[in-house]
């Protein structure tokens, strides 16, 4: 009985990862804007409304809005010019910008559909609009590249490979750690994709590419500092990020 048991068990576990995968071949689709196949297994419309339903959430976390109309203002007309200057005006999202209020978290993203965050502390460092140009386009990047869409299918595409795993030789703990991995990775990636469509986004606008260089720079330095920036929690090396950088800036000059 118990040979029979595990039987059935690693069959029902057997079929749980094939689901998983059969799920994931048939969420293949083409970003229109970077020609990249991605797993994505939510509309559009989903992105902005889970961005939308986060956003006050988040804003809390990070000791709300920051209390000065004037700069959220500058924070709106970069990234208003950067989203009308470029192909992100022709997205379906809806790209709303909200400077934090948080003066200790060195830190810029975004969520699924439009919402981009930027903190005080982070814009305090910056020394020029082409520097906040390049924090901003490189946000926009991600909500444009679909990145957060693409870790949430990921996401449930391991968790369910996880379940085949537990229920057919209790093997999740392993395949949970796999699946994290995974996603490390492509949060890497994500960020220089975003670098290379930033640097798109600031020539199109009219700003200076070189200056998000400078703005890596920044990062770097504030990285030795006790203010640890979480905008390189997950990140590639400044390094690289710079190298990267400028391969895209001589790339995109050219065009």
């Amino acid at each position: 009985m118990r040979r029979g048991g595990l039987t059935i068990r690693i069959l029902i576990g057997l079929a749980i990862v094939a689901f998983a995968f059969f799920k994931k071949c048939n969420n293949k689709t083409v970003n229109p804007y970077t020609d990249r196949v991605q797993n994505i297994s939510m509309t559009t419309d989903q992105e902005i409304s889970i961005g939308l339903q986060s956003a006050p959430e988040i804003a809390q976390q990070h000791g709300g809005l920051y209390p000065d109309q004037k700069l959220q203002t500058y924070i709106d007309m970069v990234g208003g010019k950067l989203v009308n200057s470029t192909m992100a005006r022709e997205t379906p999202y809806r790209y709303e910008f909200h400077l934090l209020a948080d003066e200790k978290t060195i830190n810029a993203f975004a969520l699924p559909g439009g919402q981009i965050f930027i903190t005080y502390a982070l814009l305090s460092k910056l020394q020029s609009e082409d520097q906040v140009a390049g924090v901003l386009g490189h946000e926009i990047g991600h909500v444009l590249g679909r990145h957060s869409a693409e870790r949430i299918a990921e996401h449930e595409f391991w968790k369910t490979i996880s379940t085949g795993a537990s229920v057919g030789a209790d093997a999740g703990n392993l395949v949970n750690s796999i699946g994290q991995n995974v996603l490390l990775k492509n949060g890497r990636e994500d960020e220089l994709e975003s670098d290379e469509l930033g640097v798109q986004f600031m020539i199109k606008a009219g700003y200076n590419p070189e200056e998000m260089i400078e703005v890596m720079k920044i990062l770097k330095e504030a990285a030795g500092t006790n203010r640890t920036p979480e905008f390189q929690s997950t990140h590639p090396d400044p390094e690289k990020r710079i190298e990267k950088i400028r391969e895209a800036i001589k790339t995109y000059k050219q065009n």
